[in-house]
């Protein structure tokens, strides 16, 4: 075990993590039951510098195209003060708590969900909690839920990089992050900010996806760029950050989900996730 060594932090984070074999380290933490009774293969992390580039909707798909490949898939809504990720599946009630710890809700093909939505007697009911607070229940959603065997744990970042992302980025470990943008220069400028952020983290990027990057014509096929050209590869090549794929504006998203039915999409939004996203994705 190294001096430098902080007990308050995660191995992912601890700076002799490469040399350490974590058994007498005193900054390996000791699971919690809910953990035991979990095994969680990769945690994925979707992200935005800033919101209203669709990123829950996108973090929704990410599950549904894994879980279409033919993975078990849970999601984390990480946004704890604007949850969405339950109104997007339609998924209602209080999770069942044991001894063990609280159990996550199922979709109807079987997603795994938590989410502050969830703990709370209406969804129209806000959360007026400051950081620490937040980070708390952020922590208990990983230490405190039994995910059971997962292959895939998609987290649904909040936007920016305050008290809520860096708590995830910082306490689990995160095997790499996917970053959502929109073709906006404004966008882009935002979520350069949070690349810089995870290299200085040495979190891996695994990828930016563009979303709403084009609208597709139901009439004649013609692509009309409606928020203007993409610069989505000129911060992909900036930072080396591969391409995960430019995707359009289907307004089919938007109503399956505020239906509760963004499992009955077949768009192709899906198709290209479908598509490309293994190739992405660390693979247990």
């Amino acid at each position: 075990m190294s001096d430098s060594c902080n007990t308050n932090s995660s191995c992912s984070s601890c700076p002799s993590a490469s040399s350490c074999d974590g058994k007498s380290c005193s900054a390996a933490p000791t699971k919690t039951q809910a953990q035991e009774l979990s095994n969680i293969k990769n945690i994925i992390v979707v992200m935005s510098g800033k919101g209203g580039v669709g990123k829950s909707s996108f973090s929704s798909l990410i599950a549904v195209a894994l879980q279409k490949k033919g993975f078990k898939v849970g999601i984390l809504d990480g946004d704890i003060t604007g949850p969405s990720i339950p109104k997007l599946f339609g998924v209602k009630g209080l999770p069942e708590v044991s001894e063990y710890g609280a159990y996550p809700l199922k979709s109807k093909n079987g997603i795994s969900i938590m989410s502050m939505n969830l703990m709370l007697q209406s969804e129209e009911e806000p959360v007026v909690w400051r950081g620490p607070v937040i980070s708390g229940v952020i922590k208990q959603f990983w230490e405190e839920v039994v995910w059971g065997d997962l292959d895939y744990l998609v987290i649904d970042l909040p936007p920016g990089t305050g008290d809520a992302p860096l708590t995830i980025l910082q306490s689990l470990p995160v095997n790499g992050v996917i970053v959502v943008t929109s073709p906006q220069d404004l966008s882009n400028m935002v979520v350069r900010k949070g690349i810089k952020m995870l290299e200085m983290m040495k979190i891996p990027v695994l990828g930016i996806a563009e979303n709403m990057s084009y609208f597709e014509c139901p009439d004649c096929g013609k692509k009309i760029n409606i928020f203007g050209e993409s610069k989505v590869n000129e911060t992909a090549q900036k930072y080396q950050v591969p391409l995960i794929g430019k995707f359009p504006l289907d307004p089919e998203v938007s109503r399956l989900g505020d239906l509760g039915q963004i499992e009955d999409y077949n768009g192709k939004v899906l198709d290209i996730l479908v598509e490309n996203l293994p190739d992405f994705l660390p693979q247990e």
